[in-house]
């Protein structure tokens, strides 16, 4: 995606899943959680990473840029080439990322859209 010249909307999530190979699951997940947060560094406003409940080798990293050129200055930062080369026979290839635009969000008692809290008796 690094130099496709396409255009993005500000404020896109890229989402990375991950799948650990056998045995280091554990191992994978502590290391992917440290490298994520180094996203802060290059302009991520968040960032996530999920383990899945039903297969514990799944992970999904996930950060917020402003910009397709933050993200793509992680990518390819120092950090993010030293974790891939160090845990390269930890997870499967290849790593098959996306950029996402987020559609809907909420969660009880956050601010709705029309500026109301949201409370259960309120959705719909």
């Amino acid at each position: 995606m690094a130099g496709s010249g396409s255009f993005f909307p500000p404020n896109g999530t890229v989402i990375i899943p991950w799948y650990a190979t056998g045995f280091r699951s554990d191992g994978f997940a502590a290391a992917l959680n440290e490298v994520a947060a180094v996203a802060l560094r290059y302009g991520a406003t968040s960032y996530a990473v999920y383990r899945s409940r039903d297969d514990r080798y799944k992970l999904q990293q996930m950060a917020t840029f402003e910009t397709p050129l933050e993200w793509e200055r992680y990518w390819e930062g120092p950090e993010m080439i030293d974790f891939r080369a160090r845990h390269s026979s930890w997870h499967q290839v290849p790593i098959l990322y996306g950029w996402w635009d987020k559609v809907a969000s909420g969660g009880l008692g956050q601010h709705g859209s029309n500026g109301a809290v949201v409370s259960p008796a309120t959705v719909n």
